[in-house]
């Protein structure tokens, strides 16, 4: 990808396709949040958005009927979610349908084109290996379960409008298609993502979180001891590890209680490494909290530049997929 000399600071891709990343994780386990902040950075005009809630098979009062949860592959319409990621691969424009989260109703669907960026976020995005194929980069989200517990009260009492009851029953509920149906998606992933509390703050939600990366080796990531300068209370930590595979994985701990100046020394270190993304150095970190307020997270925010660095080198032509 290089600077358009027409166009200055638009990037131009090297490969002949959109790069396409996954984004896979159970409900609530912040996989809007995380798609919402990288289509900023890169830009909304260079991305498109696919929830993979839109290919459920029936509405929320039809699907009591069938005895299948919106979790499980046989409720949702994967064979035509692999026909579209597949023409959406080969640059060509997709019908995709909705799924209204508001009232649980499929309504009419909408006319997507390609660009050069595409994010697919949702339950199964790698139910299949057609779908898991199409993929440049792929991110699953595993964050503590209690913190997703939260997550869930939170966003289905407020946004949409549950009871309390009503979510802890539905979560109950769902909890046996969550191991059978999603949590095995985790082996596929190059990075999983792991927010959770720190230990003297297990009421944590939002800002002050810690994240916990899994490096698999699938991608070729960048050298990170450049990050560390042996200084105490850095705010992160690097090793290397097991995964729950047995297999070996570097892993990245960033705090919340990362000092302002740290991130940022940090952060501008993986800008460095993507000088072809300069342009883009602006809205990273932020998210909504619980009260409906804008904050910003610097877990997240690097978080969001490790993943924005992959996307951009495959870009270049430096990945294969």
């Amino acid at each position: 990808m290089s600077a358009n000399k027409e166009t200055p600071g638009v990037l131009m891709p090297r490969v002949d396709h959109p790069i396409i990343l996954g984004i896979v994780g159970d409900s609530a386990a912040g996989k809007t949040t995380l798609t919402r902040g990288i289509a900023q950075i890169l830009g909304p005009e260079r991305v498109a958005v696919i929830c993979t809630d839109d290919y459920h098979k029936h509405s929320r009062a039809d699907r009591p009927k069938t005895g299948l949860s919106a979790l499980d592959p046989l409720a949702n319409h994967i064979d035509i979610m692999e026909q579209h990621l597949q023409l959406l691969r080969q640059g060509r424009p997709i019908l995709k349908p909705i799924y209204n989260h508001h009232g649980g109703t499929l309504d009419a669907p909408e006319y997507v084109a390609p660009k050069q960026y595409i994010i697919l976020e949702g339950l199964l995005g790698y139910s299949s290996r057609k779908l898991r194929d199409c993929y440049d980069v792929k991110i699953y989200l595993e964050p503590d379960e209690k913190l997703r517990y939260r997550w869930k009260m939170q966003r289905d009492t407020g946004a949409r409008g549950y009871t309390t009851e009503q979510v802890a029953k539905e979560m109950a509920k769902r909890e046996k298609d969550s191991a059978a149906f999603i949590r095995p998606q985790r082996t596929f992933a190059d990075i999983v993502v792991n927010f959770n509390p720190p230990s003297d703050n297990e009421a944590e939600t939002g800002k002050n979180l810690n994240v916990r990366l899994v490096l698999r080796p699938t991608l070729p990531h960048p050298k990170l001891n450049m990050l560390l300068d042996g200084r105490e209370g850095s705010g992160l930590h690097l090793a290397l590890a097991r995964d729950i595979d047995g297999k070996p994985v570097d892993v990245l701990e960033v705090y919340g209680d990362i000092s302002d100046e740290r991130a940022r020394y940090l952060e501008e270190i993986l800008w460095e490494l993507i000088p072809e993304a300069s342009h883009l150095r602006s809205n990273v970190g932020s998210f909504t909290d619980d009260k409906n307020r804008k904050a910003m997270s610097h877990p997240l925010a690097l978080t969001q530049l490790l993943i924005t660095f992959h996307m951009i080198k495959a870009a270049l032509g430096e990945h294969a997929i």
